[in-house]
C-alpha cells in the first residue's frame, strides 16, 4: 500500500535555531494557510447532503489514531495518524500514515502498547501539520473508526486548538454497527470484532495496522447490513439512530 508521510526535514534545523527571520516568518504564512484550510473544509463538510448514496459506492476513510493517554482534556496528545481509503467494501491502497511531534512526553506504558517512543517523534510534524495531511487525505469523504468517541474527541481538540472550528465530517462507528447486528454480546471492543468476524489481527495500536483491520472489519459488516435490506448511507443512519 502506498504511503503517505509527510517531509519533516526542516524541522531540526529549525529546532536548532538554524532559520532566518525570513524563514521562520514563512513557517508562521505557512501555519496561516493550513489553519485556513482546514476551516474551509469544514465550513464545505456542512453543505455536503449524503443520505442517497449507495453504501456499495459509497468513498470513506478508515482511520485510527494513537494519542499519549485518554482525554484531550487531560493534556493528552495526538502521536500518530492512521488512515485507509474505501469505495463501498473495497480497501484502496491508498493509505496515510504520520508520526506527530505532540509537544509533551510520551508515557512509557503508551511507548509499550504503540512502540512510539519520545526519540522517535522529535523530527515528526506538530500537530496542525499533520492535521492538514490527514484532512487532505480524507477530503469529503465520510469517517469510520473503531469506538470512535475517543478519535473523535481527539480529532476535535486538535481541530479546535489549531484553527478553531469542529470536526463536521460524517462519522461511522464500526462497534456501533456491530452492537445493532449483533446485540447482547458481552464485548464489542476491536480485538473481539475481528475474532468474531475472522479478520486476521496483524499489528494492533499501530494506527495505519488498525485502521486497515478496522476497514475489513467494515467489509464483514456490510455484507450483514445489505441482508438487513439496508443500502444507503441515510438507511443505515436511520437503523442506527434506533439503536
Amino acid at each position: 500500500m502506498k504511503d503517505r508521510k509527510p517531509a519533516g526535514g526542516m524541522w531540526s534545523l529549525y529546532k536548532m535555531g538554524g532559520l532566518t527571520p525570513a524563514i521562520t516568518s514563512m513557517f508562521d504564512v505557512r501555519s496561516a494557510q493550513q489553519m485556513a484550510f482546514i476551516r474551509s473544509m469544514m465550513k464545505e463538510q456542512r453543505k455536503n447532503s449524503l443520505y442517497e448514496i449507495s453504501l456499495d459506492s459509497v468513498e470513506l476513510v478508515v482511520f485510527d489514531l494513537e494519542t499519549t493517554g485518554f482525554s484531550p482534556y487531560n493534556g493528552d496528545e495526538i502521536i500518530s495518524f492512521g488512515a485507509v481509503s474505501v469505495t463501498g467494501s473495497v480497501i484502496t491502497e491508498d493509505t496515510f500514515y504520520s508520526l506527530v511531534n505532540p509537544k509533551r512526553n510520551i508515557p512509557k506504558e503508551i511507548e509499550e502498547l504503540t512502540g512510539i517512543s519520545n526519540e522517535m517523534v522529535l523530527e515528526a510534524p506538530d500537530v496542525l501539520h499533520a492535521l492538514k495531511g490527514f484532512l487532505e487525505f480524507v477530503q469529503s469523504k465520510i469517517l469510520i473508526a473503531h469506538g470512535s468517541g475517543h478519535d473523535k474527541h481527539f480529532l476535535n481538540s486538535a481541530l479546535w486548538k489549531t484553527s478553531k472550528v469542529n470536526l463536521s465530517h460524517r462519522l461511522l462507528d464500526t462497534m456501533i454497527i456491530a452492537k445493532w447486528l449483533n446485540p447482547k454480546l458481552p464485548s464489542y471492543d476491536l480485538d473481539s470484532m475481528l475474532d468474531l468476524y475472522g479478520v486476521e489481527t496483524t499489528i494492533r495500536h499501530h494506527a495505519l495496522e488498525d485502521a486497515v483491520m478496522t476497514a475489513r472489519l467494515w467489509g464483514k459488516l456490510l455484507q450483514e447490513i445489505r441482508s438487513r435490506d439496508v443500502h444507503t448511507l441515510g438507511d443505515l443512519y436511520l437503523q442506527l439512530s434506533h439503536h
